[in-house]
């Protein structure tokens, strides 16, 4: 039988979980109750208690209620619970997870979901299921419904609500998901933006011709944070990193920023990687009534209506490029990288909205100027998207990849 964690702050909301428990229940699978409750004592007894979740965080129910702390109580209790679901998936009694609550009870279960592997169902019922979310789903597959009511009660509506979360996570935890026949491929991380998808398309659709399975990430921000954390965790064997966009609004201050350690991950660790510098002419907004007062007087460009694009200045193009060079010079792997001449995006080009032959020269000439000698550097004289382009970053990755596979089989051939 298939069990289902559900975490949740059992002496403020006792009777909601006692109701969501006994749902899951009903759909015949075993739930398994973890209070991260602090202020009080449990409505029912769970199955693992708050002492033992204070405990592996380090701490006590006592000390936690003692310092009248709420910050600190619900750190505590994240880090506690996020290592207790590890141990419980990693024991094989955790097949799937379950929360919710209010902005703190979804911090909580949201830490403990993050811990657990892609793939493990993950769903929180939460009353802040909307606007700006990143915080409650990091890098994960975390779904988010909408509580709409508080988790205040039982009532007509959080009957309904919670029965189908319960259904929800019930279904999730009881389909077995098909075996993938990629399954033996070598698998590459590729980045991809809408104005660089013909290269993205042509150059995966080539990778898949020669044996590999690629996954592509939207360069959101997101996408790039769930990149790198993949390639961390060990899940990929290399980078196709086309789109590297999300520096440009790290560096600006857009929307689609993907933090300090972009284009880092599998520098560190080793892997082959093949990068290029799509859509490094442009930093995202929302709206045009969204976009900062400071920039209105810059290029601006309407890609739909909820995405405004600036184009990048040469000052800037500059920056990225040191930036870049420095990142990939920090590389311990096979590395090559890939220069279009013609432009970096689908407006990037002559006759292109944000056409500027200055920009891009300067982003081309402080990456050559500070770029490893070792590295390799591949100019050529198309844009991004050619599928000459294209086709030459997915054979050249072929390349790295199989001298750096066989290199790895002869080092474990002679330990």
């Amino acid at each position: 039988m298939k069990t289902v964690a559900i975490i949740g702050t059992l002496d403020t909301k006792g009777e909601e979980f006692a109701f969501l428990r006994d749902r899951v229940a009903e759909h015949g699978l075993q739930p398994l109750v973890i209070d991260v409750g602090v202020l009080g004592e449990p409505r029912f007894r769970p199955d693992v208690s708050h002492d033992r979740v204070a405990e592996l965080a380090g701490t006590s129910i006592a000390d936690l209620r003692s310092s009248n702390d709420r910050g600190q109580a619900l750190t505590a209790m994240a880090t506690g619970a996020a290592m207790l679901t590890r141990e419980l998936h990693e024991s094989g009694r955790l097949d799937a997870m379950i929360g919710m609550g209010g902005s703190g009870n979804a911090s909580v279960a949201a830490a403990a979901m993050q811990a657990l592997p892609t793939g493990v169902p993950k769903l929180l019922v939460t009353t802040v299921a909307s606007g700006d979310t990143r915080a409650y789903v990091g890098t994960t597959d975390v779904t988010l419904m909408p509580s709409v009511v508080d988790i205040a009660g039982l009532n007509r509506f959080s009957i309904r609500i919670l029965s189908n979360a319960a259904a929800a996570i019930s279904g999730m935890a009881a389909q077995e998901p098909p075996k993938s026949p990629e399954g033996t491929r070598p698998l590459v991380a590729a980045t991809m933006f809408g104005v660089t998808t013909p290269s993205v398309t042509a150059a995966r659709q080539r990778l898949e011709e020669l044996g590999y399975e690629v996954l592509v990430f939207h360069a959101t921000g997101t996408g790039g944070r769930a990149m790198e954390a993949l390639a961390r965790d060990g899940y990929v064997t290399g980078v196709l990193d086309i789109t590297t966009t999300e520096l440009a609004d790290e560096l600006v201050g857009g929307v689609f920023g993907a933090g300090p350690d972009r284009l880092e991950a599998a520098g560190i660790i080793g892997l082959p990687q093949v990068v290029s510098l799509g859509a490094l002419d442009m930093v995202n907004f929302g709206p045009m009534d969204t976009v900062p007062a400071k920039f209105r007087g810059r290029k601006l460009y309407v890609h739909n209506p909820t995405i405004t694009l600036m184009r990048t200045t040469p000052e800037e193009n500059a920056q990225l490029g040191e930036q870049i060079a420095r990142k990939l010079n920090a590389a311990r792997g096979p590395l090559a990288v890939f220069v279009p001449r013609r432009g970096v995006s689908a407006i990037d080009v002559e006759g292109g909205a944000f056409f500027d032959p200055a920009a891009d020269a300067a982003l081309f000439g402080a990456l050559k100027r500070l770029l490893r000698p070792d590295i390799r550097l591949i100019e050529m004289d198309t844009d991004i998207n050619d599928p000459s382009f294209a086709r030459a970053m997915a054979d050249t990755f072929n390349d790295l990849y199989r001298r750096w596979e066989a290199s790895r089989s002869a080092n474990e051939a002679t330990e």
